[in-house]
Parts: C-alpha cells; sequence; structure tokens
C-alpha cells in the first residue's frame, strides 16, 4: 500500500474523523472565551496558542486530504466547503481585515461536513432548494397582495405600520411571526377598524400555518431522501465489499486445486 493511500486510509477512521469533530468543538469554546475581557487578562496568551494550534491541525487535516485525495480532493463540496472555513482564518487581520479574526468562528460549522447527521440535514435543504423557490414565489405574491390591501385599508390611520408598501410589507411579516400580532398591531387597528380581524385572520392562516408548513414539509421530505440515498449507498458499497471477498475467496480456491 502506497504512502497516499495509508493516509486516506487513516483519514477516513472513525477515531480520526471525532478527534477532528472533538477539536472544532473545543476550538469553539476557546474562541467563546476570546471574547471574555477577564479571562484574556488572565490567560491571554495560552488562549491564543490553543487557537493556533487548533488551526495547526486543521491545516495539517487538509494538507494531509489534499495530498491523499489530490485532484478528487475538490470535487468534494464539503471539501471545498472546509478548505474556505479554513482559508478565512488563515487570511491576516491587518490593514482593516481585523474584522477576519471574528470570522474564525465559522470553523464551527466544520461539525457539519464532520457529523453525517448534520451533513444529512444541509443536504436535504439544499435539495429542497428548488421546491422552496415556488413556495418563497407563491409567499411574494400572497404579501405583495396583502400589503396592497393594507396600505389602503389602514394607511390613512396607522402610517407607521400601513402607511407605505414597505412598511405594510414589514408589519404584516412581523405579524406572519406572530411577534406581538394581536395586542401590538392587530387589536389598535381594530378599534378604528371593527372588521379588520377580517383581513388579518386569513392572512395569518395562509402564511403561518399553511405557507410555512409547505416549506417544513420540502425539508422534512428532502432529508428523508437524502437519508435514502445514503442507505442505498451504504448497501451497494457493502454488497462491492462482500463481492470482492467471495471473488478473493473463489480465487484462492482455485489456486488451491490446482
Amino acid at each position: 500500500m502506497s504512502l497516499q493511500d495509508r493516509i486516506q486510509s487513516l483519514l477516513e477512521r472513525t477515531s480520526v474523523r471525532n478527534f477532528i469533530l472533538g477539536v472544532i468543538v473545543f476550538n469553539a469554546i476557546v474562541l467563546g472565551l476570546e471574547t471574555s475581557k477577564t479571562v484574556m487578562a488572565q490567560a491571554g496568551p495560552l488562549i491564543i496558542l490553543l487557537d493556533q494550534i487548533c488551526l495547526a491541525i486543521f491545516v495539517a487535516e487538509l494538507s494531509a486530504k489534499l495530498f491523499a485525495y489530490r485532484g478528487t480532493f475538490f470535487r468534494s463540496g464539503w471539501n471545498l466547503f472546509d478548505f474556505l472555513i479554513v482559508g478565512i482564518s488563515l487570511v491576516p487581520a491587518a490593514q482593516g481585515l481585523s474584522v477576519l479574526r471574528a470570522l474564525r468562528i465559522l470553523r464551527l460549522l466544520r461539525v457539519i461536513s464532520v457529523a453525517p447527521s448534520l451533513r444529512r440535514v444541509v443536504e436535504g435543504f439544499v435539495t429542497a432548494l428548488p421546491g422552496m423557490g415556488s413556495v418563497f414565489l407563491l409567499m411574494s405574491l400572497i404579501f405583495y397582495i396583502g400589503a396592497v390591501m393594507a396600505t389602503k385599508l389602514f394607511g390613512s390611520s396607522f402610517p407607521d405600520w400601513f402607511g407605505t408598501l414597505p412598511r405594510s410589507a414589514y408589519s404584516l411579516f412581523q405579524i406572519m411571526t406572530l411577534e406581538s400580532w394581536s395586542m401590538g398591531i392587530v387589536r389598535p387597528v381594530m378599534e378604528v377598524y371593527a372588521y379588520a380581524w377580517a383581513f388579518f385572520v386569513p392572512f395569518i392562516m395562509a402564511t403561518t400555518f399553511v405557507v410555512v408548513n409547505l416549506l417544513v414539509g420540502l425539508i422534512v421530505n428532502s432529508m428523508q431522501d437524502a437519508h435514502h440515498e445514503e442507505d442505498i449507498a451504504a448497501t451497494d458499497k457493502y454488497r462491492d465489499d462482500v463481492l470482492e471477498r467471495l471473488i478473493a475467496i473463489e480465487q484462492k480456491l482455485d489456486r488451491n486445486r490446482d
């Protein structure tokens, strides 16, 4: 077995992946401690050293992957994701780029690429994006119609909430999230327009309980499809491994007969 194959086999071990996951979580804790002035005053050099050690481990891991996988490394979207996250951390925080220091916390997102369950969630979400586009278009139409109606119905009496189309859209968005929608907006409007509930209640039913549930349903279905595809891939891999072993056993038996 070549050195490249040995490194690739090492990187694919569960123990190595769990170690990287532990380093990611530990690094997130370290970066959180950096925000504490008290902690930095007492153990600032140690915190910075631990952060640099974690970054060195990430760089070593990516370097090993680049050596082991060569050109195929960039064919994986998750490898590109890790490469970008670690690359941002290596950009020097100087000459107006000090804001990039805050972006180091993005290393925590590497948990997504290491943990299969989280990766499945993201893959399901990405798969659901095309279908979500239609739902977002439907929601945009509902919001536009509702904003126009709210502006014409309530704009003269409540210009802060419904005086313009953007204000109406924002107020309707607040109502959709059910954030202080009743006592904060709808009941004051109903004191002037007694039948305002006939507009707001159907709007909430259409957006909060129908459209949002459509989005959730699309994401859940996509996650189930992604999980099913993973199961099929695992089954195919197991079948191929068994076939290879059977072929090897048959070849060994044939050699023994000869």
